[in-house]
């Protein structure tokens, strides 16, 4: 037992990353293994600068994405078993795929989130978001007070306070303005900290984020299929790839597209 529980702590994104490897040529693979495990992109500097030209390098950032996606697919699975079971086991999973993928302040802030939030739900109190979102930052000041100097972090909570302050749906919102209404409000407080530290702008931006926001559920759950499916057998992992290759086109043919037109990208 000893044995597999070291194995177990010692596994790496990287079992993972190389199975999409296999499958999705560059940069398609360093795309997906970013957007789903946050592992830096081994593409060329060309694609790299150009998703910083039409802003969507945070694509390939752990972000509370991913613990929202993982939560929603865990409670699906067990929703046949009781309401505490389910949520123990969501909450178990959360903080497994933080020790999987390696504690960063993004995806420490959205799974102490995540867990409050299903905390909440055990409990039968009501959840507030901005409360929680409090209570991330006090736990990281406390155990990792250092990551509050981090771009990372501060981006993080940036895009989320956005979001939580100016994001909420409105019930006579259609498809566009609902994801134009979510990427706006996450730039509301990002903008001016990438201007702080950088000294650029993607005017780009907002119309980037909108064109790919259906993009990204759709291709973390395939992603995730491709990968863990595709560790088991080639044949299982290969018409997921296929649907994640098809979508990954798209989203690099936006962000190549995009970066060619003049005056979205400003530098001071």
């Amino acid at each position: 037992m000893e044995i597999v529980y070291f194995d177990l702590l010692m596994l790496t994104p990287s079992i993972f990353t190389s199975v999409i490897d296999s499958y999705l040529p560059e940069p398609h693979a360093s795309l997906l293994n970013g957007i789903i495990f946050g592992v830096n992109l081994r593409t060329t500097k060309e694609f790299y600068q150009q998703l910083k030209v039409v802003g969507l390098l945070h694509l390939v950032v752990l972000s509370g994405i991913n613990i929202t996606l993982l939560s929603a697919m865990i409670s699906n699975v067990t929703k046949f078993l009781s309401k505490l079971v389910s949520t123990l086991i969501t909450i178990l999973i959360i903080i497994l795929f933080v020790i999987f993928v390696g504690p960063q302040a993004p995806i420490i802030r959205a799974a102490f989130m995540g867990i409050l939030t299903h905390v909440a739900i055990i409990t039968g109190r009501k959840n507030y978001t901005l409360y929680a979102l409090f209570l991330s930052l006090l736990f990281i000041l406390i155990f990792w007070p250092d990551w509050l100097k981090t771009i990372s972090l501060q981006l993080s909570y940036g895009a989320t306070l956005g979001l939580i302050l100016f994001g909420q749906s409105q019930p006579n919102d259609n498809f566009i303005i609902k994801n134009l209404r979510l990427t706006l409000a996450a730039q509301v407080f990002t903008v001016p900290i990438i201007f702080f530290y950088f000294k650029q702008v993607s005017l780009i931006s907002p119309l980037a984020n909108l064109l790919v926001a259906e993009t990204i559920t759709p291709l973390m759950v395939f992603g995730f299929l491709t990968a863990f499916l595709g560790k088991i057998s080639y044949f299982l992992g290969y018409i997921p790839s296929l649907i994640s290759y098809g979508i990954l086109s798209y989203l690099v043919w936006v962000i190549e597209t995009l970066a060619k037109l003049s005056f979205t990208f400003v530098q001071f």
